[in-house]
């Protein structure tokens, strides 16, 4: 608001205001003013101003003069993505506010009408008509979604806390053992932790051409030579017979203190979007003891099925989608070397100490166990012909493939127990079907118990309606070598549950690991909507 003094002043255009919200004189005045002053004054300043470029102005705002429901959905549902203020363009995030009916007409009724602004009051029915057509339909809905739940216990041994609540939706951490933590969001947002989450470090516009189309980052890493390297995948039809995917490896130079580096592509490649949903992207990227970088590519197909959309190929797998890929960091012109293939989804990959790469996938709507696979170059690891260690008869689909003759599949590791399924006769290959792996670090020397000598893996949860949530959770897999089995097994057990729906783990120094929860709802069954989630910090007690 500019100076705090005008307040009294204001006083009875408040009032006024507030006798127009709800169609009769009021006693009181609603503090429309003090509302923005806490809700909004921190991104958009006191005065009005915004922050260019990271925070539109609010004062003398043309986008503010525009479509009302719109101005209300913002302050009901958040808004991300690029927008347009008095010539400048944004590219920034803003969570949904926990505001109800009369407190979104208060305050827009106050920002419409403050610093030289006009605009007619906002009203009660006017703000629950609009509300009806956001994400969150009701304030009770938006109210139980902004719930954070209650941390659940650490092991014995190990405190838990929060460290921060995040603004957007986050996919991937990078960095850590000590040093700076980077965070990205989905649409390309650079979060740097220790300069606030709140406040975007690196911003989607700063690197991409978003003409192509709204960029989807789901893979960050920190190289070893103190380069950040991004991942993105956007949707495009320009020029194209069909929808494409067009995929860019983002580096930047090393990071030389707090100043945000610049990324510049590295490698771009494309190939037709997916069916349906399915378009699984590319997503996760890390160096591996090679010193090479190594590359995770989705499937973009459910289950090798053709689709029945316009302008959607069906072709099914392309040579670079459903496999993992390396590439040389040094490269000039780098190129793609496919490791191995048939891995339908792999969100997340680690090495153990001795080298021996592992992946955990996200497995198909058909029931089948989502998968851990140990990684040999050159071998195949099943989709779309076979799911986990399922037989190839019968067919999960009528559509399944035939698999191209004298092709063999490695089968996935057996979960033996007692958590994500396993623990049944002959094991589980491997989790709960549908509980989505995602986020996996190792926990080497430097981790006491129970972390010491095995993978850390996050569970997304499930995305389908099952009889039994599955997921929300971390477990410890302590692997256990196939010389006398002939097969790789695990003891799978749960580390922390629920959590709201996590979705990475880094690293963090002295037996710490960082927690991304993506979202705040721990199931599917309530069936609560999205917010922003938080990153917590599991740590060794002290003695």
């Amino acid at each position: 608001m500019g100076e705090m003094s005008g307040k009294y002043q204001k006083g009875i255009k408040i009032a006024l205001w507030v006798a127009l919200i709800n169609g009769e004189a009021a006693a009181a005045p609603l503090p429309g003013e003090a509302i923005f002053l806490e809700k909004c004054a921190m991104c958009h300043l006191p005065g009005g101003q915004g922050a260019p470029p990271a925070f539109p102005p609010l004062a003398g705002s043309d986008w503010l003069k525009g479509d009302r429901p719109r101005n209300i959905r913002v302050l009901c549902e958040g808004l991300e993505g690029r927008i347009v203020v008095n010539g400048t363009e944004y590219h920034n995030v803003m969570p949904a506010q926990v505001l109800d009916d009369t407190q979104v007409a208060a305050v827009l009724t106050y920002v419409t009408n403050a610093w030289g602004n006009q605009a007619a009051p906002y009203t009660t029915a006017e703000v629950k008509q609009a509300r009806a057509g956001s994400r969150f339909p009701t304030f009770a809905e938006l109210e139980k979604a902004s719930a954070y739940p209650p941390l659940p216990p650490a092991p014995a041994g190990w405190t838990l806390r929060e460290v921060v609540q995040l603004p957007a939706l986050c996919t991937r951490l990078a960095g850590g053992n000590g040093g700076p933590v980077y965070v990205l969001s989905e649409h390309g947002i650079i979060y740097r932790l220790d300069q606030g989450a709140g406040v975007p470090w690196i911003l989607p516009a700063d690197y991409a051409d978003l003409s192509i189309g709204s960029l989807n980052t789901l893979g960050m890493t920190l190289g070893p030579d103190g380069r950040l390297w991004v991942v993105s995948n956007q949707k495009t039809s320009a020029d194209v017979a069909v929808e494409t995917n067009v995929v860019t490896i983002w580096r930047s130079g090393p990071i030389q203190g707090t100043d945000a580096p610049k990324l510049k592509p590295w490698f771009r490649t494309r190939y037709p979007w997916g069916v349906g949903p399915y378009n699984h992207g590319v997503s996760h990227l890390a160096f591996g003891p090679d010193g090479m970088l190594y590359v995770s590519s989705g499937s973009r197909t459910d289950g090798g099925e053709d689709g029945a959309v316009p302008r959607i190929s069906k072709e099914g797998e392309t040579d670079i989608t459903a496999c993992l890929w390396r590439m040389d960091p040094a490269a000039a012109t780098p190129k793609i070397e496919v490791v191995a293939r048939g891995i339908r989804n792999a969100y997340g990959f680690a090495w153990t100490p001795e080298g021996q790469l592992f992946t955990v996938s996200n497995g198909p709507d058909a029931d089948a166990p989502e998968e851990m696979d140990a990684i040999v170059t050159g071998n195949h690891y099943g989709f779309p012909y076979q799911f986990s260690d399922w037989p190839l008869t019968p067919k999960p689909y009528p559509h399944t493939p035939e698999p191209p003759a004298g092709l063999t599949f490695s089968q996935p590791v057996l979960n033996l127990g007692p958590s994500a399924g396993g623990g049944k006769t002959g094991g589980l290959a491997t989790f709960d079907a549908h509980s989505s792996p995602a986020g996996m670090m190792w926990c080497g020397d430097d981790y006491p118990e129970p972390l010491r000598g095995g993978f850390l893996v996050t569970r997304f949860g499930n995305l389908l309606a099952t009889p039994q949530d599955a997921g929300f959770d971390l477990l410890r897999v302590a692997l256990r070598s196939p010389r006398e089995s002939g097969r790789w097994q695990a003891g799978v057990s749960t580390i922390l549950a629920p959590l709201g729906r996590p979705i990475d783990v880094l690293a963090n120094g002295q037996g710490k690991v960082l927690i991304l929860e993506y979202t705040r709802p721990t199931d599917f069954k309530s069936r609560v909507g999205w917010l922003p989630g938080r990153i917590l910090e599991l740590a060794p007690a002290a003695k």
